[in-house]
């Protein structure tokens, strides 16, 4: 197996808590103290994506709520396209890759005529193969699909829809399972092995979404060939929102970043029996019979 550059993508999401000031702050330590490739944000018409009574209906959980009810909630944490033009533009200043999720085909049309290079499609919506097609005609740059609550069949419908749309290779795979946070047993790691197997000769790469504790199964997700990693980003766990339990702190980030980075350089063959390194220690240790 080849290893590439681990990419590490900050998903910011609606962590950003609707405040334009705490997003651009979000962006710098993901880039100055972090060292993350890209972040991510989120694009929703909630009114195309909810039905009225989904709209109108309280938020399931009050205590993170940002509004009277779930409708109201959603469009308090929601930027507009300006707003993202305005992120993408700060991103390009600061020097980090901007990209967003997008839900429906409105916000896929909107976000795509900011020319990201990257576009994610979360796991809920995999299956809204009008979005699909209408990116797949109209934008350009790469599409990233998680896979969280997709059976195996529905996996293969949806590389193969991109595949007969000629767009096979500017598709990346996520192995993801859709919680949070994300119980280690339910992880499902081995499954990368799966979908490099099945997949890697007709997408462009294989990546990992991970909502669960911790930095350690990032590493094994690269390790087992998923280069493309991706954690939810924030400043602090205790916020309110549903996202930020299960996100990294800048700290967290900062040492995700270090340890990939670290586990690529590490993951070589002995050119020679001998290192250079190990000389010094061979002539001054080794057993002398």
């Amino acid at each position: 197996m080849t290893y590439k550059e681990p990419y590490i993508i900050a998903e910011i999401g609606c962590n950003h808590k609707g405040d334009m000031k705490i997003a651009k702050e979000l962006i710098n330590m993901a880039k100055i103290f972090g060292n993350a490739n890209a972040v991510k944000f989120q694009k929703r018409n909630n009114r195309e994506l909810l039905t009225e009574e989904q709209y109108n209906a309280p938020h399931p959980n009050p205590i993170n709520s940002y509004g009277e009810t779930y409708g109201a909630h959603r469009e308090f944490l929601e930027f507009d396209v300006n707003q993202h033009r305005e992120l993408k533009d700060y991103c390009e200043e600061v020097g980090i890759t901007y990209s967003t999720s997008v839900w429906e085909t409105i916000s896929a049309k909107e976000m795509a005529s900011l020319e990201p290079d990257f576009i994610k499609i979360p796991s809920a919506c995999n299956n809204n193969f009008e979005m699909l097609g209408w990116l797949c005609d109209n934008y350009l740059g790469e599409i990233h699909i998680s896979t969280g609550m997709t059976t195996k069949d529905e996996i293969e419908i949806l590389v193969d829809f991109f595949e007969e749309r000629g767009r096979g290779k500017d598709l990346v795979v996520y192995n993801c399972t859709s919680g949070y946070p994300v119980p280690f047993e339910d992880i499902c790691l081995l499954d990368i092995l799966k979908l490099r197997e099945k997949y890697a000769e007709k997408v462009k790469s294989i990546g990992f979404s991970g909502h669960h504790l911790g930095i350690a199964v990032d590493v094994a997700a690269f390790t087992l060939g998923a280069h493309i990693i991706e954690r939810h980003f924030t400043l602090d766990r205790t916020w309110k929102g549903t996202d930020h339990a299960a996100s990294l702190e800048p700290m967290g980030l900062r040492k995700l970043c270090r340890d990939l980075r670290a586990t690529h350089k590490a993951l070589t063959y002995k050119q020679k029996d001998i290192l250079d390194i190990e000389k010094v220690q061979r002539d001054k240790l080794k057993y002398q019979k």
